[in-house]
């Protein structure tokens, strides 16, 4: 029995020791660079969902209160002209998106903002907004679609029956210049392997024709998959660059890092990252905003 518990004892050990040399090796505090000029500056960021039916606890209504000034900050710091949003969702009952906190929270502190990728939640998702400068950008078109066997009917459930999980997206043009793009939000299942395939080959089919025919797109999203993995190279197969974000962006809402990235920025052909990718970890008078840390990078026209 003794030598059991010496041997536990080690394994906890050795476990302890494994956790802080992941911890020390996914971590950094930079703060987001200056912005380089000419580029548009577009970041991702799951916000998590806000609980309307739970006064107390965790993403309660009371912990969207202490937390909501700490997003706000990260938002401000950022100084994105795009962000896309995952989770931005305030759950009353089944896909009521008519009261969103977190959206309106930040649209009421940033008037300089509106959110694309929006509408009546009975005809369009609330879930994933993409939040862009007006001065900067003009808004062209918007929509979604569904990873599920019925990608064009709201709400329809994942290809094994899970909760509903999409695609928005939005097409800009910039003021200064004339040119347009597209900017794809994604969320992909967290805990099924086969949900997420069949979602990246959804948004391959989806995707391709747009980077075939030279349309411009940023893929932008939390898509539960690190750098390397094969649903990435599938995605990389239909002409999206993934820029290399170093180290965690999910950190347990307790700035554990444990992991590498799995919130991403890509890019097609005709752009390119000047500067970044950049991860913001810190925390914002003592709260996280979130669990996970947003994501941004710089990005430009192909020289």
């Amino acid at each position: 029995m003794k030598r059991l518990l010496t041997l536990f004892a080690a394994a906890l050990l050795a476990l302890s020791l494994l956790a802080c040399a992941l911890h020390i090796a996914n971590s950094g505090s930079a703060p987001a660079p200056p912005a380089s000029p000419g580029a548009i500056r577009v970041a991702t960021h799951n916000v998590h969902y806000i609980l309307l039916n739970e006064a107390d606890g965790a993403w309660s209504v009371s912990d969207w209160e202490r937390r909501k000034d700490a997003l706000d900050a990260a938002f401000k710091a950022l100084d994105a002209d795009i962000i896309a949003f995952q989770e931005m969702e305030s759950f009353h009952q089944g896909n009521d998106g008519s009261v969103n906190l977190a959206r309106d929270h930040l649209l009421a502190g940033n008037p300089d903002y509106r959110a694309a990728a929006v509408g009546d939640w009975r005809e369009f998702p609330s879930t994933q907004p993409i939040f862009y400068r007006t001065a900067r950008f003009r808004l062209l078109d918007q929509g979604w679609y569904f990873f599920s066997t019925t990608p064009d009917v709201i709400y329809s459930r994942t290809f094994d029956g899970s909760y509903p999980a999409f695609a928005s997206w939005a097409r800009f043009a910039d003021r200064r210049t004339g040119a347009s793009f597209t900017v794809l939000n994604v969320h992909l299942d967290y805990s099924s392997r086969s949900n997420r395939r069949q979602s990246v080959a959804l948004i391959v089919e989806r995707v391709a024709p747009m980077i075939g025919a030279g349309e411009a797109v940023i893929l932008a999203g939390d898509l539960n998959e690190r750098r390397g993995s094969a649903l990435i190279g599938t995605l990389e197969s239909a002409g999206l660059r993934f820029a290399r974000v170093e180290g965690s962006t999910y950190h347990f809402n307790r700035g554990l890092n444990l992991f590498g990235a799995v919130d991403h920025l890509a890019v097609s052909d005709g752009l390119w990252v000047v500067t970044g990718p950049f991860v913001l970890r810190k925390r914002f008078d003592g709260a996280w905003p979130s669990d996970h840390y947003p994501v941004a990078a710089d990005i430009a026209p192909a020289p």
